[in-house]
Formats: C-alpha cells, sequence, structure tokens
C-alpha cells in the first residue's frame, strides 16, 4: 500500500540562549512531549506555503501575528516513514518583537535553554533537528533537509540564505 503523506510546522522563538517550547497536551501526534511554541497540520490551500500555515498556527495557538515577530525563517525539513505515512515536518525559528506574556491553549509554554534541550522529551525527527541545530545550524542561515531512518537523521545543506 502507498503511504499517506502528512504536513505539518513548527517554530521555535530565540532569545539570548533559550529557546520557546510547548508541552503539548493532547495531541494526536506529540502528547506530553516538547515541540516548537506553535505548529500543526497544513490545511487546504497552504500545501505550497508552509510559512502560511505556521502563521495560522501562530495566531491561533499563540495570538501572535507576523507584526509580533521578526525573522522568521525556514531552517529545517524533515521526512520519515511512520505508520505508513510520510511525515514531512517544516521547521521555521524567529524572534519575538517585544517580551510579550505568551499562552497557548495546547499546553504549556516554557523557555528552555539550549543546554538543557538534550535531557527533554521530543518527537524524533524534533529531537533530531534541534541537536543538529545546536551543533551547528544556529551559527548560519542554511536551510536544511534531513531524512530520518532506523532512529537516525541526516541533514544536508539545500541552501544558504
Amino acid at each position: 500500500m502507498t503511504p499517506g503523506i502528512r504536513n505539518m510546522t513548527s517554530v521555535y522563538f530565540i532569545k539570548e540562549d533559550k529557546i520557546l517550547c510547548l508541552f503539548r497536551i493532547g495531541s494526536r501526534i506529540a502528547d506530553q512531549m516538547y515541540i516548537g511554541a506553535a505548529g500543526g497540520h497544513f490545511e487546504e490551500g497552504e500545501m505550497a506555503s508552509p510559512e502560511k500555515c505556521i502563521l495560522r498556527e501562530m495566531k491561533e495557538e499563540l495570538n501572535l501575528t507576523e507584526s509580533d515577530i521578526t525573522d522568521l525563517r525556514l531552517r529545517y525539513i524533515t521526512s520519515r516513514l511512520k505508520n505508513n505515512e510520510i511525515r514531512q515536518n517544516y521547521y521555521f525559528f524567529a524572534r519575538l518583537k517585544t517580551d510579550l506574556p505568551l499562552k497557548s491553549n495546547e499546553g504549556t509554554l516554557k523557555w528552555i535553554s539550549l543546554d538543557e534541550f538534550k535531557d527533554i522529551k521530543m518527537p524524533v525527527s524534533a529531537k533530531h533537528m534541534m541537536m543538529h541545530y545546536l551543533r551547528e545550524g544556529k551559527d548560519n542561515l542554511y536551510l536544511y533537509a534531513g531524512i530520518t531512518e532506523q532512529g537516525e537523521t541526516k541533514f544536508t545543506v539545500l541552501r544558504e540564505f
């Protein structure tokens, strides 16, 4: 049987040596795990624009608009096969313009220091992406693609910004 496709986005906000993450509660995909501060599945009309999807998700989950953020960039695209689905994740990074008080209807938000990431529970693709980001990605402006197989993700540079 041909696998289905699930396309998802996620955004991580950077502030000094911390990243804003969401401890997701009640999700079918990432329940009781840390993920990006906002994100979700593509809806009709968004397949050609992951940015459209993440901006919608930010509004729905954090009540943030594009005018509340700066430096929004797609930095990672990962793919893996799980439960007969090809799961593609589009990971964005951005900065908040001000220290707005943030709440999410999807779980608990927390600023996590970069040193803490190795110890938190995340979905496999997100964890591998974040570990790569901490090793290499935070110091450049590349768009990376990653393929996850047998618990390992291999990354390659798609383009430089």
